[in-house]
């Protein structure tokens, strides 16, 4: 009897521990934040990749599968233009002068 009362009563504490740390919300949270900015997990390696997204399948399927659906954003940054002639098309206000 006092062994069942033990066992219940560690799983009790086991459960409330669970509950208060969220080890699978916080796992899930640091996959998608892995997965979904790149940064220095995308040089850590193949491993360490395959890692993140195995975490963020299995905490969240619904969203990696919507994830893996998009398709990546361009990460480009557009280039300025340069007018050639900038000093032809300058105003009064550009020189210096008074507009």
């Amino acid at each position: 009897m006092v062994g069942v009362v033990v066992i219940v009563a560690a799983a009790l504490a086991a459960g409330y521990l669970l509950g208060r740390l969220r080890p699978w919300r916080r796992a899930g949270d640091w996959a998608a934040d892995r997965v979904r900015f790149t940064g220095a997990w995308v040089r850590g390696g193949v491993v360490r990749q395959a890692v993140v997204v195995l975490v963020h399948v299995v905490t969240a399927p619904r969203t990696s599968w919507r994830i893996m659906r998009t398709p990546a954003a361009d990460t480009t940054v557009p280039v300025p233009v340069r007018d050639p002639e900038w000093v032809a098309h300058r105003t009064r206000a550009d020189k210096g002068g008074t507009p």
